[in-house]
């Protein structure tokens, strides 16, 4: 096998070959030896002219392929599209849109974009852990801006002030610490009231932990934490009391937002919010090490169209 990739030109080259992306992967989703995805076991044969699996024992899906029980399953593209896009979402900085995906890979737009909600998909961030040490709270509204839109939309979409027809979204950032860069996590919250920031707090951090936020008065209440706040009308910075972490985060979110997708509909702002957290606290690895970690998270997770589009849930209603 050639070596590996390092860069998005190597990339494209190498998963050129489908041997390449059968090996790559094989690898990455079985490090002890191919297994049978719906029984375990490991006495499969390679059908060479199939290029799958078969599996001895009696079940309803003896033969099995490298998407099956991945975000790639029964979807007709090859892996070398799958893996060239998901080099692509995982290390472009303020992200790619769908028309570009679709460009570059030479399909329709309305495939790169199913393409890339399912790369999301693989992107959401297990959170077993609660952050410790120092750690800053912040929420910021997204949503279109005014002064972008023309008279008539504006006139029909903004029928307020402040936030009123934007999204309210919270980030809980973990300041680095033992040399690893600062982590941070993200949340669509339905309002800014203290019992839903709370309870966002306490979901994600440690008792007893340093918690800097602004002078915003849901946060007051946290006495199970040493809190500490920042009037922004005041000052930006007091000691090491500020949210200049999350700050800097929503300006990278809101760029990506902005000048990348443009337009995104608040039933799928989580997934963007996840693909920009994963691109963040992973920024300290290479992009190739921050693809192969990627690709290692597409197993046991799928997404039909009916979900993404809320077809299945205006069925059910």
């Amino acid at each position: 096998m050639e070596r590996e990739p390092t860069s998005l030109q190597e990339a494209i080259l190498y998963f050129a070959d489908p041997t390449n992306c059968r090996e790559y992967l094989v690898v990455r989703r079985w490090p002890n030896g191919v297994e049978c995805p719906t029984c375990g076991c490991k006495e499969v044969k390679f059908l060479a002219n199939q290029n799958r699996w078969w599996c001895p024992n009696k079940h309803s899906q003896q033969q099995f392929s490298l998407k099956t029980g991945t975000i790639y399953e029964e979807s007709p593209l090859g892996l070398d599209k799958w893996l060239t896009a998901t080099w692509m979402i995982s290390n472009c900085r303020n992200g790619v849109s769908s028309c570009e995906i679709a460009r570059a890979l030479n399909i329709t737009q309305k495939t790169a974009w199913f393409l890339d909600h399912r790369i999301r998909l693989s992107f959401g961030l297990a959170t077993p852990d609660k952050f410790t040490g120092h750690v800053e709270a912040d929420e910021t509204f997204v949503g279109q801006k005014a002064r972008n839109m023309h008279k008539d939309v504006r006139a029909r979409k903004i029928t307020g002030t402040g936030g009123k027809d934007k999204t309210m979204v919270m980030g809980i950032l973990e300041r680095g610490k033992d040399g690893k860069p600062s982590q941070v996590r993200t949340k669509v919250v339905a309002n800014r009231r203290k019992k839903a920031l709370q309870a966002e707090i306490r979901e994600h951090v440690q008792a007893g932990s340093a918690i800097y936020t602004d002078a915003l008065k849901s946060y007051e209440g946290l006495d199970d934490f040493k809190h500490e706040v920042v009037d922004h009308a005041v000052e930006y910075v007091k000691g090491t009391c500020h949210t200049n972490g999350c700050e800097n985060f929503w300006s990278l979110v809101k760029r990506a937002l902005h000048g990348t997708y443009i337009s995104v509909e608040p039933f799928h702002l989580f997934r963007y919010l996840d693909e920009q957290a994963y691109r963040f606290n992973n920024r300290n690895m290479s992009d190739a090490e921050r693809f192969d970690l990627a690709v290692k998270n597409i197993v046991g997770k799928r997404i039909m169209y009916d979900q993404l589009t809320g077809k299945t849930m205006n069925s059910e209603a």
